[in-house]
């Protein structure tokens, strides 16, 4: 017994000295090697020894400032790759290619400022990539050009102020874009061109005071449009009108609006329409008007609105009426002018008979 004993032991401490030569100083190698977890490692580059058959791969909280190209080749087996809260500034071209079994990549939290075309090579089947608490500024049409799988994508809290037409149109198969906490001035349309399957579109937190009426209508599948804490004081009824969705609900609440009677015959309108859930209709309130200020658009008087209308009805009868009596006048004058001219010529020719 104890000789089986001795032989157990030799055999697990032969195993643990196979696997422990894997593991890079500064992780632990878990689950059959399968998760290595170098979080809080002080890691400034990317550890030299990583096991091959590793699936996750933790490398959070260190210092790691570049991803050299072809970073992760020994390691073509990983499904989560986790940089969080590191010093990333360069992604090389091809940083994660030949890595296409990988379906999350976290980058948020770095210092990311730009992304070539060649940062997305080898991901065509990540489905979620984080790059919230970055410092982008613009996305162009190479930003995510190998993409074709991502679902849901993070690009909160940047200083995103530039998205060019088609940015996003090679990933038609995402299910999800936050947008958040960006300086987005205006939307325009073919922005989201082609993001049929987008269900979540979350663009609060902006600076957002114009849309192009059309910049919704390729969303086909939204159910959540998230406009809150922008500086929208308007909105145009075509620019949701022209969400074709079965159910959407939109968030417009923590904007600067302007409740005048157009504001609130947009949004009396919108809301008798039955695809559309304006869900903090009753949270909104006024910047504009002064007399107004924090009101509750509810809370607003039509019967102000009725007045108008009223008004305006008097105004536009009255100078109808004015010009109805122009009218009139004129023709009775010309009537007029019309037979003294006849008797004139009448009187002409008798005189000329008498002669």
């Amino acid at each position: 017994m104890k000789e089986l004993l001795l032989v157990l032991l030799l055999v697990t401490e032969a195993y643990c000295r196979s696997h422990s030569s894997w593991c890079q100083s500064g992780c632990q190698c878990r689950g059959d090697l399968k998760f290595t977890v170098c979080s809080r490692g002080l890691f400034s580059r990317l550890p030299g020894r990583v096991p091959p058959n590793t699936e996750l791969l933790d490398l959070s909280d260190n210092h790691i400032s570049v991803i050299p190209e072809r970073s992760f080749g020994r390691n073509r087996k990983l499904r989560f790759l986790l940089l969080q809260n590191n010093n990333v500034s360069v992604v090389e071209d091809g940083g994660f290619s030949q890595m296409e079994f990988l379906q999350k990549l976290d980058l948020s939290r770095n210092r990311i400022s730009a992304l070539t075309e060649g940062f997305s090579v080898g991901l065509a089947f990540l489905r979620e990539l984080q790059l919230a608490h970055n410092l982008l500024a613009r996305l162009d049409s190479r930003s995510f050009l190998h993409l074709d799988g991502l679902q849901r994508l993070n690009l909160s809290s940047n200083a995103i102020h530039s998205i060019q037409v088609r940015s996003f149109s090679p990933m038609s198969s995402l299910r999800q874009l936050h947008l958040r906490d960006n300086r987005l001035t205006s939307l325009r349309s073919g922005t989201f061109s082609m993001l049929r399957s987008l269900e979540v579109l979350d663009l609060a937190g902006n600076q957002i005071s114009d849309m192009q009426t059309s910049v919704f209508k390729p969303l086909t599948s939204m159910t959540l449009l998230n406009l809150a804490d922008n500086r929208m004081t308007t909105v145009h009824f075509k620019t949701f009108l022209s969400i074709h969705t079965y159910s959407t609900h939109i968030l417009l609440e923590e904007n600067p609006w302007n409740c005048d009677c157009d504001l609130q015959r947009v949004f009396r309108k919108l809301r008798s329409i039955q695809r559309l859930f304006l869900d903090d209709y009753y949270n909104l309130t006024c910047r504009e008007p002064e007399a107004l200020g924090d009101y509750r658009l509810t809370d607003v008087d039509t019967e102000l609105c009725l007045a108008e209308t009223v008004t305006v009805l008097v105004i536009t009868g009255t100078v109808l009426v004015t010009v109805l009596a122009a009218m009139l006048m004129g023709e009775k004058r010309r009537k007029k002018e019309k037979k003294r001219k006849h008797w004139t010529q009448q009187g002409a020719q008798s005189d000329e008979s008498d002669s």
